[in-house]
């Protein structure tokens, strides 16, 4: 079958073959995020998504149906194919929550989906003929992207930007636009293929936008090889960081009587140095476990404080995660916080941070009352479920700059978290993908994190329960790392910051303004087929 056969045949699809078609259109289109990172293959998917809009008739405000139809099941198929590793959380008390599983696996993909069906609506609503559909597309699903990432306490996870996360040279462009901005690019960029198809009375040079295309991306490859070139990676003096990833399986991490064993692997673990040479703690300033991995209120309980201050030397400081219950303790309904702690060799307390975005399902139950009595709860199984903190705040710890602190996903949301006030010089992600076994979700999970790095000029320290532990500089390069699933330290320096860059200092209005200027030729292009169609 020649090319332009097969595109007739997507355009012409009718029934379930055009939505056959789509799902397995946004399935393959997942394939772009890690651990695959074959982003090249959305230069296929994404032009059948154009194919797919070209061929919703029916009327004006019909096709608009058959679009969203379309959107709905390309959306289905991509949140499916990225996002299944969610139903390995309820798998850990398959008891308690595993008749759940079909459900989360099943809808929470079909509610994502929506957001998709809506923008490719919107774009079919925009949509003209030759390469301004493209602008068209790119358009509407940034906006709805961009809403996804933020409505009903938001989730950007494996939005389309993350396609260029690799390699790290074009990575770079999250310095400049951020995820939002690249995720309009990557749009525009792999979509453009589908000119190549037009009837040339509509497209006169049907080849150009894809030579664009692939122009931008030289171009922004290019400045990040030159951004890396330029800005090699700086060590802050007098710092030595040690990371434990204890690799602990989830059902240990919530039984209290393995408070014992828990420990004992903790401290065995954060006394073996990673090179040969440095036994023990001896040089270590800076000790950084992963989120909340104690079985237990870790201030209520004096030998555990004990054996920590026993493990640290007197220049050390633990940075963990712990659960804090709140205070005034409430014995018939108490609530806790998913918190950071700062702990000197004394035992005391010299910084805290209560994590502020919390998990639906995970860390609290959305409309509570009324799904308790569905029999639901946290899959963290925390009585009364957690508080969100108040605010976002720096921790000041001896010896290092100050650090901005993110639990968990907290990092995956870019520029909401940074706190008025000085500029943090690290940020330490400290957090427990345990929940979801050998997966894809963890590296994607890091791989966001590490786009984070980027797009603040800042680097990133993350404790993983099970990895991916790293450290990672400013410009994203993996200075050390732990893999998915094997226990063990890294020791290691803590980079520099570098000046905030354009995304730091500016936010989203960069990427705001070329949008705004793609939608302004979008409508005309619109107004004007209108026009001589009258």
């Amino acid at each position: 079958m020649k090319p332009t056969e097969l595109v007739h045949s997507i355009v012409l699809a009718w029934g379930w073959r055009r939505r056959l078609i789509a799902f397995v259109a946004g399935a393959l289109s997942a394939l772009a995020m890690a651990p695959f990172n074959a982003w090249p293959i959305l230069f296929l998917t994404l032009p059948t998504l154009v194919w797919l809009i070209d061929g919703a008739g029916g009327g004006r405000w019909g096709a608009v149906g058959v679009a969203a139809s379309i959107g709905w099941w390309f959306g289905f198929g991509y949140f499916l194919a990225g996002l299944y590793w969610i139903g390995y959380a309820f798998l850990v008390d398959a008891a308690t929550f595993g008749w759940l599983l079909p459900f989360a696996v099943i809808g929470l993909p079909a509610v994502l989906a929506v957001f998709t069906s809506f923008g490719v609506a919107l774009a079919r609503i925009l949509w003209t003929r030759g390469a301004p559909r493209i602008l068209a597309l790119a358009v509407a699903l940034t906006a709805v992207e961009w809403l996804r990432g933020h409505a009903l306490t938001g989730f950007p996870w494996n939005a389309f930007g993350y396609a260029l996360a690799s390699p790290l040279a074009l990575a770079q462009t999250f310095s400049l636009v951020g995820l939002w901005g690249v995720t309009f690019i990557a749009l525009v960029v792999f979509a453009s293929p589908a000119t190549l198809v037009d009837d040339r009375v509509e497209t006169r040079r049907p080849w150009l936008p894809l030579a664009l295309s692939i122009a931008v991306l030289i171009v922004l490859g290019g400045y990040g090889v030159v951004r890396l070139s330029r800005t090699p990676t700086r060590i802050v003096d007098k710092v030595h960081l040690r990371i434990m990833q204890p690799n602990l399986q989830q059902d240990v991490r919530f039984n209290y009587a393995a408070k014992q064993q828990v420990m004992n692997r903790y401290i065995a673990l954060s006394n073996r140095a990673s090179e040969p040479n440095s036994p023990g703690m001896r040089g270590v300033t800076d000790l950084i476990w992963p989120e909340s991995p104690f079985p237990f209120f870790l201030t209520r309980e004096a030998d555990a404080l004990a054996e920590i201050t026993q493990l640290l030397p007197p220049q050390a400081v633990l940075i963990t995660g712990a659960i804090r219950l709140a205070e005034p303790v409430d014995r018939a309904n108490p609530h806790a916080y998913n918190s950071i702690y700062v702990i000197d060799h004394n035992g005391s307390i010299l910084g805290l941070y209560d994590k502020v975005h919390l998990v639906p399902f995970g860390e609290y139950l959305p409309f509570e009352r009324t799904l308790e009595r569905l029999g639901l709860q946290e899959l963290t199984k925390q009585r009364g479920g957690f508080l969100a903190g108040d605010r976002r705040r720096l921790l000041s710890i001896p010896g290092a700059p100050l650090a901005l602190p993110l639990i968990c996903y907290e990092i995956i949301f870019p520029n909401a978290e940074m706190p008025p006030g000085p500029r943090p010089g690290w940020i330490i992600n400290v957090t427990n993908d345990g929940w979801f076994g050998i997966s894809t979700g963890p590296y994607q999970h890091f791989q966001q994190a590490r786009m984070h790095a980027i797009e603040q000029g800042l680097p990133v320290v993350r404790a993983a329960n099970t990895g991916i532990s790293a450290v990672v500089d400013p410009v994203g390069r993996i200075i050390n790392s732990l893999p998915l699933g094997r226990e063990g330290v890294i020791d290691s320096a803590l980079p520099r910051s570098i000046p905030a860059p354009l995304y730091a200092r500016l936010g989203d209005a960069p990427a705001a303004v070329i949008i705004a200027i793609a939608l302004i030729v979008v409508v005309r292009q619109r107004v004007r087929s209108n026009f001589k169609e009258f």
